[in-house]
């Protein structure tokens, strides 16, 4: 057994329904677990539902069930919206423990979650472990949790890879875990990706091209409800789209340092940009003028990221174009 202090971190904003149903679940696998302290830190993302009075009874009610109760719980409150990064970054800084488990409202662990995670830490180089997502779509449940992706036609161009692997090119960060002190020196989410979207392919891109090492655990599995939600929620589908693609140009701009991708990023432009104006795909477009306005931020991230790298991009994705 892998004894390592732990820090369950759960992000929330507006999830008052779901916070019902899954909090006590999270509770169960935490006090079930065995193996070092555990403490359970949630945040609430200036929530304008009834989240932050759930959250409280739902602490009130453990506290009392529990009364020799040895796991911590504590509660923070953004007091105004600041998005995924930058609220999932204030719960590692409060947090005590060597490993902090991301785990999103619309996540279910299953009792037995935390130990397969946990093991793989051992190697001082693992930075981050992936669970099996049991995902909940269209009725059915699909599996996912390890990523794959290739360099083409200028992008990072990611997808769901089949779940028989241990490797993985990012974590998500609604359920996975990461070593905190490898997080910190890299510097954790970067807020350039708020609201949503791309902020954890980019920390593991990071930690990959760093020198550290990331893993899939299929034996670790939660249920993930991704219909459940905030996104969906708050935003429209052609906001999410806009979302997505100015990150994925951030996400290149950041982090592509092989003079074969820049040069190859900056040739298929023009491609794209008459494929969105044919298509009519405007959220491109826009996509595009807003990773422009973010980009002397974009630089400077990027020269603080790339004074770690040791590896490749061609190195990093390898392994998953074989």
């Amino acid at each position: 057994m892998i004894v390592m202090n732990i820090s369950i971190i759960i992000p929330n904003y507006n999830g008052e329904e779901i916070l019902k149903k899954n909090l006590p679940k999270v509770f169960e696998a935490v006090f079930s677990h065995r193996g070092g302290e555990v403490e359970i830190i949630i945040i609430d993302d200036c929530s304008t539902d009834n989240s932050i009075k759930e959250i409280s009874y739902q602490i009130s009610h453990i506290k009392n069930t529990y009364q020799k109760l040895m796991t911590s719980i504590k509660f923070f409150k953004n007091d105004k919206n600041l998005g995924f990064s930058s609220t999932i970054n204030r719960g590692v800084n409060e947090s005590n423990g060597d490993i902090a488990i991301l785990l999103n409202t619309d996540v279910v662990p299953k009792k037995d979650f935390l130990q397969p995670l946990l093991r793989h830490f051992s190697d001082p180089l693992v930075f981050a472990v992936g669970c099996m997502d049991e995902s909940v779509e269209n009725g059915g449940v699909v599996s996912r949790g390890r990523g794959i992706g290739l360099w083409k036609r200028g992008f990072l161009v990611h997808s769901r890879g089949e779940v028989n692997k241990l490797n993985t090119l990012w974590v998500s960060g609604g359920s996975g875990a990461f070593r905190k002190n490898i997080w910190e020196k890299l510097g954790g989410l970067d807020s350039l990706y708020n609201p949503f979207y791309w902020e954890d392919i980019d920390l593991s891109y990071r930690a990959l091209k760093s020198g550290y090492k990331i893993a899939f655990e299929p034996r670790s599995v939660v249920i993930h409800r991704h219909e459940k939600g905030a996104i969906k929620k708050r935003y429209s589908e052609s906001e999410v789209k806009t979302i997505a693609y100015r990150n994925q140009f951030i996400f290149v701009w950041k982090n592509a340092t092989d003079l074969e991708l820049q040069f190859s990023h900056m040739l298929w432009l023009p491609y794209h940009f008459a494929r969105a104006l044919v298509s009519g795909d405007l959220n491109f477009l826009i996509g595009f003028c807003l990773a422009i306005l973010r980009l002397p931020q974009v630089v400077i991230s990027g020269f603080r990221a790339q004074k770690y790298f040791t590896k490749s991009d061609r190195e990093v994705v390898e392994e998953f174009s074989k």
